[in-house]
């Protein structure tokens, strides 16, 4: 079993078609079948099966998949670092972030990080949940992850910094005024929700923490992206719920942003499979520097509403 025979299996399953993957990899498509047909006399059994048009993966295939996207991507890790370790200035580097982060503090740290190491590409994948996030490191979609701390830290992480999450109304809002509110002020009020919200202890966390106050949310508008909420809050839909990066950073110039009381907080990291070495090195510190919080207490993902696990971006 050679990584070339998986590389060209993956293509396959990705094209579900031998036509169209022999194109991709520029080889005759009888070349790609006798890889193929050898990869699966190793295996001692079909991993695909030929449909009168396209094919698909058999039960054997089906497990056979994930271990074969991990050795190459683990393959192509492999040479990054090794060209990244001659000093961060080839290559390229994969960073997987969940979308807040991505739209609301990624794009000040790329620009700082082109300007030092122009030579090095950076590949983003967003993700918009915790489980995925991690899953991608898991599966060597990403040499670096930006998130908060992993269940089961799978390798290497890295403290960052905290993340606040802060209240979005417009400028003509009743609270436009303040600087803090509190959650019982807003049980009158619609909810501008976002699919990437926190899930905590089994509910959705606007649910929960509104829970606690004694009424639950009445929500005028879902959304699937954080940025679209922030969005619509400025426009006087409802109120809605943002990591304060991605409000102040990104997408909420002309609206009022307030601070729960208490404050809600939740630490982030850095993380990967494996200790970063050159570049992804140079990144972790690049990132750490840059974080405007890093240097305050570590505290517990939404600290001041005992908010244990929240797991969702």
């Amino acid at each position: 079993m050679s990584l070339r025979q998986m590389e060209y299996f993956l293509t396959v399953v990705e094209q579900a078609s031998f036509t169209r993957a022999a194109e991709l990899l520029h080889v005759t498509q009888p070349a790609l079948s006798h890889q193929i047909k050898a990869l699966e006399k190793t295996v001692g059994g079909a991993l695909l099966e030929r449909m009168p048009r396209g094919v698909r993966l058999t039960p054997m295939g089906r497990a056979f998949l994930p271990h074969a996207e991990l050795a190459v991507r683990s393959a192509a890790q492999a040479c990054r670092a090794a060209r990244a370790a001659a000093g961060a200035e080839g290559g390229e580097l994969h960073i997987a972030a969940l979308h807040s982060i991505a739209v609301g503090a990624l794009p000040d740290v790329f620009a700082r990080w082109r300007t030092a190491h122009p030579r090095v590409l950076l590949r983003l994948h967003e993700y918009a949940t915790s489980e995925a996030l991690e899953e991608a490191v898991q599966r060597g979609t990403a040499d670096l992850a930006i998130g908060p701390e992993p269940v089961g830290a799978p390798g290497t992480v890295v403290p960052v910094g905290e993340e606040e999450l802060v209240l979005v109304v417009p400028f003509d809002d009743r609270l436009a005024g303040r600087t803090r509110v509190t959650l019982p002020e807003l049980a009158d009020r619609a909810w501008i929700r976002c699919a990437m919200e926190p899930v905590v202890h089994g509910e959705r966390f606007l649910d929960w923490a509104c829970g606690r106050a004694g009424y639950r949310p009445r929500t005028a508008v879902w959304t699937e992206h954080t940025s679209t909420a922030v969005r619509m809050a400025a426009a006087g839909v409802g109120v809605c719920v943002a990591p304060a990066h991605v409000v102040r950073g990104a997408v909420g110039e002309d609206c009022v942003v307030l601070t729960p009381d208490p404050a809600w907080k939740r630490a982030l990291t850095i993380y990967a499979r494996v200790p970063p070495t050159g570049a992804a090195e140079a990144f972790v510190d690049l990132l750490r520097a840059a974080w405007p919080s890093l240097g305050a207490a570590v505290v517990r993902e939404y600290e001041a509403c005992d908010v244990p696990a929240a797991r969702v971006g």
